[in-house]
């Protein structure tokens, strides 16, 4: 136990001066107007390089990685079951499935899914 507790906090401690050591060190950066623009070989910006960011796709993608996390943590569930079957263990998938399955019943009735404004059903 104790050479658990040594080896957290060593590695607490070398990756805190790392971190330490990389903030001193580190280059302040001078920020300016014309560091923020956009270049265009020397002419005036013809238009905002700074388009609008569809919210609706951010929360689509959002919930897009947050499914697909939740399904790559069922997809080892079949290999661990054919060795070592348990009821436990079966009890627990169905209990991840329902919730799953209540949370993407949830964002369908939302709207979160419709890719545009009033679509669907």
């Amino acid at each position: 136990m104790f050479l658990i507790s040594a080896g957290v906090i060593l590695s607490c401690l070398v990756s805190g001066s790392v971190c330490l050591i990389a903030w001193v060190l580190a280059k302040r950066a001078v920020e300016d107007r014309e560091k923020g623009s956009p270049f265009e070989c020397g002419f005036d910006p013809s238009s905002s390089a700074r388009l609008p960011f569809s919210v609706r796709f951010f929360l689509l993608a959002v919930i897009f990685l947050i499914f697909d996390v939740e399904i790559a943590l069922l997809l080892p569930f079949p290999f661990v079951a054919v060795k070592s079957y348990s009821v436990v263990g079966v009890i627990g998938v169905m209990i991840f499935l329902f919730i799953l399955i209540v949370g993407l019943v949830h964002e369908w009735r939302e709207g979160s899914l419709d890719w545009v404004e009033g679509g669907g059903s």
